[in-house]
């Protein structure tokens, strides 16, 4: 058996590819059943993100294609369409893939934490279905391990590469866990729906939106958790809120000194974090020189994660050396397993021949025969069938000193 892996990402797929091969969760266990129904696959689990489509196998070596067969019928699709977009890996290869895709070093952000989890329900789907077997079991466990491990003794993880969530975890530097922070949130684009998202994720005390279309500001805030504000009442929120994001399109400052100037005041001069994401600025410049006030700009925090990308893809180097101790540590498994089957292989054959000489030397006793002459019969007779097969590969080896010096090993003639 092998294990194999066939797939496309975002490295070799364009998005209109891989949506055609993309499965959600609720149409994961009947694929599985199907997958796994394929002539040579014993076990198998399906990952499929928005980023890549994999179908991990352990599989006979000669039935490699059937994966890309079951797909493409699956699917629906040609295999000329999907077929240059494929990978596929078998063996140590696919177990780097695997453990690489589970620490995020495979991904399109390095180091991103979400396909772990995105695996680990695959996982458990799999699962589930009853797809997942001795192999795979192993696989996804030394998967989820090395990424823990990675996570925990580099910094890959811990350096954000987006505006949006660097302004999050500023926000958690200076004002610690924001459970019992609240935040004003001024816009409602893209770049406010990301920090949006970051600060739900990081169970924000209270979040208020404020947007010059109230519908705008009620429809985000309603899929995070938090309230709405038109524009003009920012002047009373401001005093309510220990964060401020802001990313509109004004070309004036909708933040001035004085209306913050007055909110300090009345906070009792609370730290307050800003965060002006807006070009032009949403935010007067000499904010930044109130007390108690940490105001940055867009170009900070540009350069916080300008920054942070080098120290990821540092730590992704460290990271990849951990990879590769842990795919040798699989294999070393494997290996194990392996010759743990020869062996029970052996064991079961020889109890064969053992079974069925008994069996005829009991049959003689009953008959009658000598008893010496039937124990030396039985004797003889497995002795020349348990060196049969040895003694015609030495014959047929041509001598070669290599395959003796194993075979004397092997059969305990060296040191015995």
């Amino acid at each position: 058996m092998t294990l194999f892996i066939l797939g496309l990402s975002h490295k070799t797929a364009p998005v209109e590819v891989r949506e055609k091969v993309a499965f959600d969760l609720a149409q994961l266990p009947s694929a599985l059943g199907a997958l796994n129904a394929c002539p040579g696959v014993t076990e198998s689990l399906i990952l499929s993100t928005c980023n890549r489509t994999e179908l991990y196998c352990d599989i006979d070596q000669a039935a490699l294609r059937e994966p890309l067969t079951w797909l493409t019928r699956y699917r629906n699709i040609g295999a000329d369409d999907i077929t240059p977009h494929l990978y596929h890996l078998d063996s140590e290869q696919a177990v780097r893939h695997a453990l690489r895709v589970a620490a995020g070093l495979d991904s399109l952000v390095v180091g991103e934490p979400q396909i772990l989890g995105q695996l680990k329900d695959a996982y458990r789907t799999a699962v589930d279905a009853g797809t997942v077997g001795k192999f795979l079991n192993r696989l996804m466990q030394f998967s989820f391990s090395t990424a823990k491990m990675i996570r925990s003794e580099t910094d890959i993880g811990n350096t954000p590469v987006s505006v949006a969530y660097a302004a999050v975890k500023l926000a958690q530097q200076i004002h610690g866990s924001l459970e019992r922070r609240s935040a004003l949130l001024i816009g409602a684009g893209d770049t406010i729906s990301l920090v949006a998202n970051h600060l739900a994720g990081a169970h924000i005390g209270k979040l208020v939106v404020a947007n010059r279309s109230l519908d705008n500001a009620r429809a985000l805030a309603e899929r995070v958790g938090g309230s709405a504000v038109e524009l003009s009442d920012i002047t009373s929120v401001l005093t309510q809120v220990d964060i401020v994001v802001s990313s509109t399109a004004s070309r004036l400052p909708i933040v001035t000194r004085g209306i913050i100037d007055v909110a300090m005041k009345q906070r009792g001069y609370e730290p307050m974090f800003i965060v002006d994401l807006a070009v032009p600025r949403d935010v007067e410049a000499s904010v930044g020189e109130l007390e108690d006030v940490y105001l940055y700009t867009v170009d900070d925090l540009e350069h916080v994660v300008s920054s942070n990308l080098k120290l990821r893809h540092e730590a992704a180097a460290q990271a990849e050396e951990m990879v590769h101790l842990q795919v040798r540590d699989y294999m070393d498994w494997l290996k194990v397993q392996g010759s743990g089957t020869t062996i029970a292989e052996y064991r079961a054959q020889g109890e064969r021949m053992r079974d069925e000489l008994m069996s005829k030397a009991r049959a003689r006793l009953e008959r009658g025969d000598n008893p010496a002459a039937v124990l030396e019969s039985l004797a003889n007779t497995l002795t020349n069938k348990l060196m049969h097969h040895p003694t015609a590969s030495l014959r047929q080896s041509g001598g070669s000193e290599e395959y003796v010096r194993v075979a004397r090993e092997l059969l305990g003639l060296d040191g015995s």
